[in-house]
């Protein structure tokens, strides 16, 4: 199975930390996001890896290469100047990620989950979901069983983390496309499973958020 990592974001609201380096690339306690998904991708068992790139991609490239030091395959897709946005990312990378399911990861989210626990043998996307965190109340979903719902209390967020088969992003037309709405439609059908994740993660899109995160994780990890 593989797995693409989301790390073409420019991290505006991140700025001036993401002016000389890309938000994937930042540092908690003692290593990169981008490096403990790529570990923790290595111990749940998977072998190769994409990693969409824009914003400062070739110092990610750098910094990464090609996944000899981590045990793993890793290539680039290489996105314009301005990103192709989280569905339009994944359309570019179809080629590289094959027909089979594959996860998806946002670049910007710490977790201590265990990828290989999602492995969803249905051709429907298969969400992790966490309970809404302080500054998200309005939540993105609801759930009924293994069900994703849209309502009007929706006390999940979803978590950057999911299962997807490139079936899913046939109907992708436009080059620049967001996945949320593509998502929300779907949960309105009824199209999309989950699973609730109440471990330790955290949404690294602000500077608040950051230290926040820094303040908890070096609590729970100690170097």
């Amino acid at each position: 199975m593989k797995a693409m990592i989301l790390a073409a974001g420019r991290g505006e609201r991140l700025m001036p930390l993401t002016k000389k380096i890309p938000k994937p690339l930042i540092r908690i306690n003692g290593e990169s996001l981008l490096e403990r998904h790529l570990k923790q991708l290595k111990l749940s068992g998977f072998a190769e890896v994409v990693i969409n790139t824009s914003y400062l991609g070739s110092m990610i490239e750098e910094t990464i290469g090609h996944g000899d030091r981590y045990g793993l395959t890793i290539s680039y897709s290489r996105e314009p100047a301005a990103p192709l946005e989280t569905a339009g990312a994944v359309l570019k990378a179809l080629p590289l990620l094959g027909k089979a399911p594959f996860l998806l990861i946002n670049g910007d989210i710490w977790t201590d989950m265990s990828f290989g626990q999602l492995k969803s043998n249905s051709n429907y996307p298969y969400l992790v979901l966490v309970p809404n965190p302080k500054y998200s109340s309005e939540g993105d979903f609801s759930v009924d069983g293994p069900w994703v719902m849209r309502t009007n209390k929706n006390l999940y967020t979803y978590s950057g983390i999911g299962m997807y088969h490139p079936a899913f992003f046939s109907h992708v037309t436009n080059e620049r496309q967001p996945l949320g709405p593509m998502l929300f439609t779907a949960a309105k059908k009824k199209l999309l499973q989950c699973t609730i994740y109440d471990g330790q993660w955290f949404d690294i899109g602000t500077k608040s958020r950051l230290a926040d995160a820094r303040s908890k994780i070096s609590l729970l990890n100690p170097l």
